[in-house]
Order: C-alpha cells, then sequence, then structure tokens
C-alpha cells in the first residue's frame, strides 16, 4: 500500500531510539524528511546514519540535539525543521519520562519531573507547529501515550501523564478539525528494544520476564518498536484521512479494556 507519504516533512520528538526512532524511520522509508531530535549527540548521530543508510539519503534526516524540558529549545527544533525543509506535515510527540513511586512515596518533584518531561513538550510543540500546518492547508499530530493511559497498571505518575495526552490528542482533535489537521494518540503495550527498560529488565531478569510474559502478553512475546512505527507511519498518512481523536492501541491484545 502507498501511504502517499513522498516529501511530506515530519518531526519525531525524543527519537535517537526506540518508539521515537522506529516511527521516524518507518516514515523515512515512506519517503518523508524527518527531523529526528534527542539530548544525547552521539546517539542522535548515530540514529541518522542508519536512517540514511537504509534510504540511501544524507539530505532527507535533519538532527538537531536539544532538552524537551526546555521550551526554548522546542521552538528551535520546530523552527531548523520548517527552515530546512520548507514546511511542517506531521509530528510525533514521543519525549516522555515519568519516576517516582506510590501516592506517599511520590513527591511534588517526581510529579513535576513527570509532567515536564511529557505532557509539556507534547503542548508546546504542538502550539508550534499548528500554523505551519494551517498554513500549509492541513497536518497530522500523533501523541505516543501508552495502554497504561488508558487503563489501570504502571507506575503512577506514568499513567496520569499518559492518560493527560490521550485527553490531549482528543481535545485537539475536537478543535482543529476545521484545518485539516488530525490528532491521533498511539497506545502501545510492553515493548522490548535495545536499551528500553524491558530489554534490560529482560537482561537481569529472564525467568521472572517469561512469567510476566505468560501472565500478560497472549501471543508468547514482547512488542516490537517497529511495530509501533508502522501504525505512526499509517496513522500520519492520508490512508488513514478519517481516524481523528482515536487512540490506537498497538499492544498484542495485552490490555483488558473494551474500548
Amino acid at each position: 500500500m502507498d501511504l502517499q507519504l513522498k516529501d511530506k516533512v515530519a518531526l519525531i520528538t525524543g527519537s535517537s531510539r526506540g518508539l521515537g526512532f522506529a516511527s521516524a524511520l518507518a516514515l523515512a522509508t515512506e519517503g518523508c524528511h524527518v527531523c529526528i531530535c534527542a539530548r544525547g549527540e552521539a546517539q542522535l548521530k548515530k540514529a541518522a546514519k542508519k536512517i540514511q543508510s537504509v534510504i540511501n539519503s544524507t539530505t532527507r534526516v535533519l538532527t538537531v540535539k536539544a532538552d524537551l524540558t526546555d521550551s526554548d529549545d522546542v521552538r528551535t527544533v520546530v523552527t531548523q525543521t520548517v527552515e530546512t525543509f520548507g514546511k511542517l506535515d506531521i509530528l510525533i510527540n514521543n519525549v516522555g519520562r515519568a519516576g517516582g513511586g506510590d501516592l506517599l512515596e511520590a513527591t511534588d518533584e517526581d510529579w513535576n519531573v513527570a509532567f515536564d518531561n511529557t505532557l509539556y513538550p507534547a503542548i508546546r510543540a504542538s502550539r508550534l507547529a499548528v500554523p505551519y500546518m494551517r498554513r500549509s492547508g492541513g497536518g497530522v499530530i500523533i501523541m505516543i501515550a501508552s495502554i497504561w493511559g488508558r487503563e489501570s497498571g504502571g507506575r503512577m505518575t506514568y499513567n496520569a501523564v499518559k492518560a493527560a495526552e490521550i485527553s490531549l490528542a482528543k481535545a485537539l482533535a475536537q478543535q482543529l478539525a476545521v484545518d485539516n489537521i488530525r490528532v491521533n494518540s498511539v497506545s502501545p503495550g510492553s515493548i522490548s528494544f535495545p536499551g528500553g527498560s524491558w530489554f534490560k529488565r529482560q537482561k537481569d531478569d529472564p525467568d521472572g520476564m517469561k512469567e510476566f510474559i505468560r501472565l500478560n502478553l497472549p501471543f508468547g512475546r514482547f512488542g516490537h518498536a517497529k511495530e509501533v512505527g508502522d501504525v505512526v507511519a499509517f496513522l500520519a498518512s492520508s490512508r488513514a484521512s478519517w481516524i481523528s481523536g482515536a487512540s490506537i492501541t498497538v499492544d498484542g491484545c495485552q490490555s483488558r479494556s473494551q474500548i
């Protein structure tokens, strides 16, 4: 299926590895110009080289070292994307981090870090991207959320920020439909990739992870980042023209929610 993404311009936050990288690679493979950004310059350069080698082009990948908890850095990433490629059609809000324990253990700082690293970058990047999308006659915004934003499970702070991202996507979808801008969230389940938390747990506690898979993952394995990236590419394309305001689970039937 031709996703009709050739020469579209996509900005993917938190994209040097994991789900962000997989999304950037999927979009670049479909013909998009992509901007990838992250805090670590060395890993960012490695990610760019991997994408460039797959698509056989060095001119369709822009890298910007940025800390997206800093509003000025968010502006820099969006501005450089437009200055380099001339427009912005697709925004993938992937950056995120949340720590802390239960209610009595999680401090105000834990909560602030969770929102500063996840929700606020998505709000700021979307706010900056929308005027450029309006100028082009439309666009797509996708939030990388989680099944734990849709139902209970996982760390409390993580649940809260991912639920907020899903809610934000729904609200933006309703606000921006008049501008032909579609907004959705993607809610992955447990995905294992090099450097990720599940990957580390598999190495540190293989027996415990086998039991986790047996109890929670009906297909008998963790999901792969590519499986999320492929869904992101589809949702970003005109083939998904009537999908907006949705939260799409990519979890191998891990979640229990019926909606």
